[in-house]
């Protein structure tokens, strides 16, 4: 069997796993909205490649693209993060079959290279190169142009494969993606308008589409091929084979939570999940960067000034922890779900736990928001009033997929597991969580003053909080009239 042969058969076989998931057809709405989100974004591409199309070909200068080439990099990279897993591929049973198992490793890379994520971009370059072209650019340039710039996806795509699986294994690896865009991005800030047309002038001097270019960017994706063959397969190994660097430490018992009963309890296993479970870990360091982040740069630099993209960012803040963890609620304890159901209520009291517990996590956005605030550019009754939104309304309707989760949820694993969204309601509350409470308090603000919308928002959300335990109840008895199927859901895909 040649590698041809090999990557049609692991094609197949991929999408044969697929569509033996017990989940297989809810996952089919989580596509659907996925399609419709992506022809809206394909929309705006076409319509931004038109615009600075048309302003290179005023401007002859077709190496325009290249100047935001960067930020579309950026951008790219980041939104990897959210759609794409590493790597895309259930590895485990070809481990043991008397294929090379590099082949294997490598017809799983070039399948993501032929992702369609790396062709979205066409439909911002594509409009770009064909107005230059009209504009007077030869057709041979144009087409090296548009293939260049698709081979810079690419390598981005293969640089995004190489920091996702280093970052798995540690957090400080965050430094070098920041290196890297730092570099590209902070001449924009930092050098005078006379240097940055010298650096312009250069780029432009650059033939976009000259053989050498080419052959750097070649080699470049070569190389980060070969590291991420090398590093998966080693990686992938110590997985399947539960290879862990452990040492001794001190174990914190948590015993000023034991006042608080079986409350008390379940709070120490969240807490110890968080610190313990590499995935729940790696999340949860990730948020308080990005809410870092955006909270210094809303407070010290000139950028989201509109009053959308403020009050997105203030919420985004709080919903961060919820949205990324409890639209999964349960999903954990799918693996010992059966010990749960032992005692009555005991469900009812891992729920409230877990409420209380990320209550107690939004401390920690409401002190880096402080800054915005004290900066003049957020309000405190702004912040208070997403933070009772998210205490409120959002939490509340997080807690509702406590009662349609049934898909086990593998606490450690990262590279080998999927991590896909299981039903059409999960999507559904993760993107109502993030822009309906912008769009409400938008609709407000056209009635009211801000202030008196971020009043209305923060007695709404007290209000809604308060009546927790009433709510919490009824998701409760909503989920033991559906225990029997959601067990069998849970038992299945352990």
């Amino acid at each position: 069997m040649n590698k041809l042969q090999l990557f049609f058969l692991l094609r197949k076989n991929v999408k044969l796993s697929e569509k033996r998931n017990v989940m297989f057809e809810a996952n089919q709405y989580g596509k659907l909205f996925g399609y419709i989100m992506v022809a809206f974004l394909a929309v705006e591409f076409i319509g931004l490649g038109t615009f600075f199309g048309w302003l290179a070909a005023k401007e002859q200068s077709p190496e325009m693209v290249l100047y935001f080439m960067p930020f579309l990099l950026i951008l790219d990279f980041g939104a990897r993060f959210a759609t794409q897993q590493t790597p895309m591929m259930l590895v485990k049973p070809y481990l043991l079959t008397p294929i090379s198992k590099y082949s294997a490793i490598e017809c799983f890379l070039i399948q993501q290279l032929l992702d369609g994520g790396n062709f979205i971009w066409m439909t911002l370059f594509l409009p770009y190169t064909f107005i230059v072209w009209c504009g007077g650019m030869t057709g041979w340039a144009a087409i090296g142009m548009l293939c260049l710039l698709h081979l810079m996806v690419v390598v981005n795509s293969q640089w995004y494969l190489l920091v996702r699986t280093l970052v798995n294994q540690s957090m400080w690896w965050w430094a070098l993606p920041a290196a890297f865009y730092g570099s590209l991005i902070v001449p924009f800030f930092v050098l005078s308008d006379s240097q940055m047309d010298a650096v312009f002038d250069f780029i432009g001097d650059l033939s976009v589409f000259s053989w050498w270019t080419f052959g750097i960017f070649t080699i470049l994706f070569t190389i980060l091929f070969a590291v991420n063959r090398r590093m998966q397969m080693s990686l992938i190994y110590d997985e399947i084979s539960k290879k862990e660097k452990t040492k001794l430490k001190h174990v914190s018992e948590f015993q000023a939570l034991n006042r608080f009963g079986q409350i008390g309890e379940y709070l120490k296993l969240e807490i110890k999940s968080t610190m313990r479970n590499k995935a729940i870990r790696g999340r949860f360091i990730q948020g308080v960067c990005f809410i870092t982040f955006f909270s210094l740069a809303i407070s010290f630099l000139d950028i989201y000034h509109t009053s959308f993209e403020r009050n997105f960012f203030c919420l985004y803040c709080f919903v961060f922890f919820g949205a990324v963890n409890l639209t999964k609620v349960m999903c954990p304890e799918g693996n010992y779900i059966d010990l749960l159901m032992v005692h009555e209520e005991n469900i009812l009291t891992l729920l409230r736990a877990k409420y209380y517990y990320y209550c107690a996590v939004l401390l920690l956005p409401f002190l880096i928001t402080l800054v915005p605030v004290i900066m003049g550019k957020f309000s405190l009754i702004m912040v208070l009033a997403y933070l009772f939104t998210v205490t409120g309304p959002i939490y509340f309707l997080l807690f509702q997929m406590a009662i349609y989760n049934k898909q086990t949820l593998p606490l450690n694993e990262k590279l080998t597991g999927k991590n896909q969204m299981e039903n059409k309601w999960q999507i559904i509350v993760s993107m109502t969580t993030m822009f309906a409470p912008v769009i409400i308090i938008s609709l407000l603000q056209i009635v009211f003053s801000a202030d008196v919308a971020y009043w209305i928002l923060f007695l709404t959300g007290v209000a809604i909080t308060l009546t927790e335990p009433y709510w919490l109840r009824s998701i409760y008895r909503r989920m033991m009239v559906r225990r029997y199927e959601n067990l069998e859901g849970f038992h299945s895909t352990r």
